[in-house]
């Protein structure tokens, strides 16, 4: 481990770390750059303890010997409270950020191979969803996690953070279009079930008295629900009954309550 101690925000070692608010930079500037941004030291732990590498850790003083053992072969820069803000855009509350090498992602064939339990986010675009989602996932037994083309990014900064850093606890993989994608949950033998309203739906509790053995959950974007192709490609349709004029939960929530009675 080498500790470079860093006063200039400006010091171009620091470049992984800028300007981590503006969302739309961080989307394009992370898949390109081969990266994704641990928070805490907590994160960083579980992001390793995955077999993911780090290129560089930026640290506040008072939480070095924390993070320090972490860092493996690359630099950890020391900096002021002053300089973390002024470089990331944010209160460093949790005290060390660091630049992690995305690892190399699987087939999701290989993930859907031998799984029981599949968790299948079409079109989740607000990344803190995303995070709960998986943290649901990790916690309820799911043994894999697949992303539609346009899902939000399950390593961007704020999914990780969500989800308690459970991204690198479940194993994930992003589909294709569904046109290519419905294949390999029938080449697999997993049965796509999609949480949605519909007047043919089958209520969560009929559905899970006679699961499949193995079964995919479908859920669809916080706005539009799943797309007419997710439908389309789905072997049913379920539905959680609500009462109180409610006619929807939140994705990550209904993730949970699903996998539970499903599980």
């Amino acid at each position: 481990m080498t500790t470079i101690r860093i006063d200039d925000p400006a010091d171009p070692r620091l470049a992984d770390y800028r300007g981590l608010t503006d969302t739309a930079l961080r989307r394009i500037a992370e898949p390109a750059g081969g990266l994704y941004i641990a928070e805490s030291a907590k994160v960083i732990a579980r992001a390793v303890s995955a077999g993911h590498r780090p290129r560089s850790v930026l640290v506040q003083e008072k939480w070095l010997d924390d993070v320090a053992k972490l860092a493996g072969e690359a630099p950890v820069y020391v900096v002021p409270d002053t300089v973390a803000e002024a470089v990331t855009g944010f209160a460093v509350h949790r005290g060390a950020l660091a630049a992690m090498h995305r690892p190399e992602q699987p087939d999701p064939a290989t993930l859907l191979e031998g799984a029981r339990t599949v968790v299948v986010l079409e079109d989740i675009v607000d990344h803190t969803n995303v995070g709960a989602a998986f943290r649901a996932s990790a916690a309820l037994g799911a043994d894999a996690v697949l992303v539609s083309p346009r899902c939000g990014d399950p390593l961007y900064r704020r999914s990780v953070r969500v989800s308690m850093g459970t991204v690198f606890q479940v194993p994930w993989a992003r589909l294709p279009e569904w046109d290519a994608a419905a294949s390999h949950f029938a080449a697999a033998g997993v049965h796509l079930a999609a949480l949605a309203l519909s007047d043919d739906a089958v209520p969560l509790d009929d559905f899970a008295a006679a699961r499949p053995d193995r079964l995919a959950i479908l859920m669809g974007s916080e706005g539009d629900g799943l797309s007419s192709e997710a439908l389309a490609a789905a072997d049913t349709i379920v539905t959680i009954p609500m009462s109180g004029g409610v006619d929807s939960l939140n994705v990550a929530s209904a993730a949970a309550v699903a996998l539970w009675a499903l599980r």
